[in-house]
């Protein structure tokens, strides 16, 4: 099975998820999306196919939120954002053949491995 997960190696609950994956026998890509983010187009899909809101997708404990006046943004304003600064993006998404979820909390992909 491919496997990709949008990584932050600072985040205990990415670095759990990357451990959940790899103890399935699952060597994902590893995407250091801080390094390399998602495009606009990117983040819609990760996020449609998810099957989540895009609030659910956003860090709203991140100091930049605040600082941005996000809490009543709408969701395109939320997207740019998160495209234009990638520590907005919560994580990490994960994506296997058999869909797309984000690891909050981490169990949540078992429902794709």
């Amino acid at each position: 099975m491919s496997a990709t997960i949008f990584h932050n190696p600072k985040c205990s609950t990415s670095r759990k998820a990357l451990a959940r994956l790899q103890d399935a026998g699952i060597e994902p890509e590893i995407v250091r999306y801080l390094d390399t983010p998602p495009t606009r187009a990117e983040l819609v899909r990760l996020i449609a196919d998810a099957g989540i809101e895009v609030r659910a997708a956003v860090r709203k404990r991140e100091p930049l939120f605040a600082e941005l006046g996000l809490a009543d943004a709408s969701d395109d304003a939320l997207i740019d954002a998160m495209a234009d600064h990638p520590r907005l993006i919560e994580r990490p998404f994960v994506v296997t053949d058999k869909g797309t979820r984000l690891a909050r909390p981490v169990e949540a992909i078992d429902e794709i491995l």
